[in-house]
């Protein structure tokens, strides 16, 4: 039963760090995908395909790509 339940925990673990798919996918996170925007500015737009992704694959990784701001689209020049 003890060995069950550390397999169950590893898979969980990886899963959880292998699901969110904007920090795998979307390549280096940009310096205006990481700063939250000013009062009065608009606000970032999200990646569609990989929040939907996120939520149906695992949703903890959502959680992971808002984090580290990789579900938010990199910024125009």
């Amino acid at each position: 039963m003890k060995k069950k339940f550390y397999n169950v925990l590893a898979l969980v673990v990886i899963a959880a760090t292998l699901s969110s798919c904007a920090t795998v996918f979307g390549g280096q996170v940009s310096a205006c995908q990481k700063t939250k925007p000013a009062a009065g500015q608009p606000a970032r737009s999200v990646r569609g395909v990989a929040l939907v992704a996120d939520i149906l694959l695992f949703w903890p990784g959502a959680v992971v790509d808002f984090a580290t701001g990789a579900i938010y689209r990199p910024c125009g020049k």
